[in-house]
């Protein structure tokens, strides 16, 4: 089992209830980056405690719902009961032998922070996209990285700090258009939507070519 594995393990249990303005200011992304845009079949990648997956289910038809972590995913479907949801464990740096057929969409929560190389992601979610289907990505910001924020927890043991990569913005977006994506939107949100600080969340629209 990886560090990152069973750091998400641990934290399940407390990761609805502690306070965390990271998790929260994406999930709003998310709602609002996605309200205008129309899909049937989503593929959740990082579903976590299915925050975002109660959101998604209610318009959609069909949700793959994906995440590295049985904790997180046993909190999920406690969420969760529709069955239009489908829930399933897996590690994304391999083959993506979850999906079922394709999607119109794709997202990724909080989730490509963790992952070294990000065009083995790219290529992967492009497979299992429909011509013209959308990704979502909703990441915290690079430039709360460089001033040395990572995803943490407290425990009674102390505090667990995630293994974290640096992702600039144009790494996303180059990785977009080598694997035949264009860039529709980028997006920065801050805390009480203070621009005059660092902000928190970035967010990128793509679309398949």
């Amino acid at each position: 089992m990886s560090n990152i594995q069973k750091a998400y393990d641990s934290w399940a249990e407390q990761y609805d209830t502690n306070h965390n303005r990271t998790r929260d200011l994406e999930g709003e992304v998310l709602r609002s980056t996605l309200s205008t845009i129309e899909f049937n079949r989503v593929l959740e990648i990082g579903c976590g405690t299915g925050k975002n997956t109660v959101w998604l289910q209610e318009k959609a038809a069909h949700v793959t719902a994906v995440d590295f972590s049985d904790e997180m995913l046993a909190k999920a479907k406690q969420k969760v009961t529709s069955e239009k949801v489908q829930f399933k464990q897996a590690d994304i740096n391999k083959g993506w032998i979850f999906t079922e057929g394709t999607y119109d969409l794709v997202t990724f929560s909080l989730v490509l922070e963790h992952i070294e190389h990000l065009g083995h992601i790219f290529k992967q979610a492009a497979a299992a996209l429909v011509s013209g289907g959308f990704v979502y990505i909703g990441e915290l910001h690079p430039f709360k990285q460089y001033a040395g924020t990572k995803a943490r927890f407290d425990t009674a043991e102390g505090r667990q700090v995630l293994e974290c990569y640096t992702h600039n913005i144009s790494d996303f977006t180059q990785a977009a258009k080598q694997h035949g994506f264009i860039v529709v939107d980028i997006n920065e949100y801050f805390d009480n939507d203070d621009r005059t600080q660092i902000p928190r969340i970035l967010s990128l629209l793509l679309q398949k070519v």
